[in-house]
């Protein structure tokens, strides 16, 4: 009798213990697959950056923003420009209901950054500086007027918690077009007739 026990407790067993993990990890909810960690998708891509410098001239960069390193819980930024580029990853830290970023470059800079979506009308999101000292300055990044393919980013500054914020530097973005696949195709086989016109051959127009 108490074999025949042992022998159903070893059967039930083989039979719970699956379904008990298995219950488990349908219960184990996907690593940061809630809303708050989708608030900054808009940023992810690859853009174009223009401005103009103090001086009145042009200046450019690129800008490459991508989640898919670490899945969607963190988002990588990579900038660069003559002279200067640049990194930060950001994540919403959901116990503060905050996003946090850190930023670094090429010029030793350090800047751990720390906000959100903004509820102003003329602030689509932003994150400020935080400050580690009285002594440290008040600076901070907000983005506006994003669309689907372009935005208005603003690196501002101020000297005291109740002055106004100033523009610093200011940078209009715009999504960079993929070249499809016919296009890069087409381009190429012009490229490649005009350097023939230039060498004195004749060239027949392609099918």
């Amino acid at each position: 009798m108490l074999h025949h026990y042992r022998t159903l407790i070893a059967v039930l067993t083989l039979f719970i213990a699956p379904m008990a993990v298995a219950h488990s990890q349908a219960a184990t909810p996907t690593p940061c697959s809630t809303d708050d960690f989708r608030q900054l998708d808009f940023w992810v891509g690859e853009w174009d950056a223009s401005w103009k410098n103090p001086d009145g001239s042009p200046g450019s960069g690129i800008n490459k923003i991508t989640k898919d390193e670490y899945g969607s819980c963190v988002i990588f930024e990579r900038f660069s420009m003559p002279g200067f580029k640049g990194m930060s990853v950001s994540t919403y830290h959901a116990a503060l209901g905050k996003w946090r970023q850190t930023w670094v470059d090429d010029q030793g800079a350090y800047l751990p950054l720390i906000g959100g979506p903004s509820d102003a009308e003329d602030i689509h999101f932003k994150l400020e500086l935080s400050r580690q000292s009285d002594n440290a300055p008040y600076l901070r990044m907000i983005w506006q007027d994003v669309s689907e393919n372009a935005f208005v980013w603003r690196w501002q500054n101020k000297q005291g918690a109740d002055d106004e914020w100033q523009d610093a530097w200011v940078i209009n973005y715009e999504r960079v077009k993929k070249t499809t696949r016919s296009d890069s195709h087409e381009s190429e086989r012009s490229s490649i007739k005009n350097i023939k016109l230039n060498q004195g051959y004749h060239v027949s127009k392609a099918p």
